[in-house]
């Protein structure tokens, strides 16, 4: 399985970024799609994940701001990120799920300014 993550960038206090996460590959069993994000110094934490049946969750401190939303046809999940805050700054994985292993993609960094 790959992923192929984009959409990450530099942007101010309280604008919006929308990252995408393509998977390709043996993923047949893939059963659901996540972000996740590691600031540095920290550990990887759970922004958001989704299932293929639409089940959402998310980290409390991105509620209301984000919405992860996944396209099954295309294999794609997508976070969009508004009114983004400083403490947002981190690389953002995506990770996917399937029966018998878990896969990362390879990081795409967003950074907030203040």
């Amino acid at each position: 399985v790959q992923l192929q993550a984009s959409g990450g960038g530099l942007v101010q206090a309280g604008g919006s970024l929308r990252l995408s996460c393509a998977a390709s590959g043996n993923i047949f069993r893939l059963y659901a799609m996540g972000w996740y994000r590691q600031a540095p110094g920290k550990q990887r934490e759970l922004v958001a994940t989704i299932t293929r049946g639409g089940s959402t969750n998310y980290k409390d401190s991105v509620k209301g701001r984000f919405t992860i939303s996944g396209d099954n046809a295309k294999n794609t999940v997508y976070l969009q990120m508004n009114s983004l805050k400083p403490e947002d700054t981190a690389v953002y994985y995506c990770k996917a799920n399937t029966v018998g292993a878990d896969y990362w993609g390879q990081g795409t960094q967003v950074t907030v300014s203040s």
